[in-house]
């Protein structure tokens, strides 16, 4: 398989490259990561099964999407591919080092220069996408409240519905997001997509950024979803606010937008998000 790997890397840079070094790296819950090297080259790389291809490639893109809007750091895409049973994506090397205020400061900035590049009329993606193991689709539309409360909410608990577990009539949910969304037009942002402290990393004070799970969408959701799971630091709300206020109605969207956080871990996981979805849609929709 590596020597596979190796082949792809060369192909791709024409740069001779042999493996002399690879570690496995902690990774996340759905694939496994390595650190390869040789001859002063370094590569990141990911392994899954071989129908996961797909997964890899729409990353890829999401990644290729946010280098080209030139405001945060993310590792260059250097290929994806199979060998006989794996599936890979291989990525710049970037060392990571210990977070710092000025490190979030810098995330905040370069965040709120990426959420203000309004370019894009509508609400969606040019192709479906991955959040974690999960479709995501983003079928254009021009309304937002029938973006979300459809192709997020209306999507998450029609999956959790087909593998048995239901938390009500779908129609009624979705049409109370709708509802709750409705006088809500903002304009529509790159948005990560997939922003919580496991996706950043800081090289010295310079972010960087992978894992995305990119659309274009309402920039609150990127924001709502950073205080989910490990809230980041006050110093980069601070320094987002500055930039870019955010809308004094935020945190009465924020949970409608942590929700589909919340069943997308629900449907991967079960267990305790399970419990914690039920109560979020009965605090916010009953």
């Amino acid at each position: 398989m590596w020597q596979a790997l190796a082949e792809h890397i060369n192909s791709e840079l024409e740069c001779g490259f042999q493996i002399e070094h690879k570690t496995q790296l902690d990774g996340g819950s759905i694939n496994l990561a390595w650190h390869i090297s040789g001859s002063g080259q370094h590569y990141f790389v990911k392994l899954n099964q071989r129908e996961q291809l797909e997964q890899f490639e729409t990353e890829a893109l999401s990644l290729q999407t946010l280098q080209q809007a030139h405001c945060i750091r993310v590792p260059q895409v250097i290929c994806t591919g199979q060998t006989v049973d794996k599936a890979f994506l291989v990525l710049e090397y970037l060392p990571m080092q210990g977070e710092s205020v000025n490190g979030w400061r810098n995330l905040a900035q370069q965040l709120a220069l990426l959420h203000k590049q309004h370019d894009q009329a509508m609400y969606g993606f040019d192709w479906d996408n991955m959040l974690g193991s999960t479709v995501q689709p983003n079928k254009w539309q021009s309304n937002w409240s029938s973006f979300f409360s459809e192709q997020r909410l209306g999507w998450q608990l029609q999956l959790l519905l087909e593998q048995g577990f239901g938390f009500g009539k779908i129609d009624y949910l979705v049409e109370q997001c709708r509802q709750r969304l409705q006088h809500y037009q903002p304009a529509p942002s790159l948005l990560h997509g997939d922003l919580w402290r496991g996706n950043i990393g800081f090289c010295s004070d310079a972010p960087a950024v992978f894992d995305p799970a990119c659309y274009f969408g309402d920039r609150e959701a990127d924001i709502a979803y950073s205080t989910l799971f490990g809230r980041f630091p006050d110093a980069f709300y601070q320094s987002y606010n500055e930039l870019y206020p955010l809308d004094q109605a935020f945190n009465e969207r924020k949970d409608v937008y942590n929700l589909y956080h919340v069943l997308n871990h629900a449907y991967i996981f079960r267990g305790a998000y399970l419990v914690q979805a039920q109560e979020m849609i009965k605090q916010l929709f009953y």
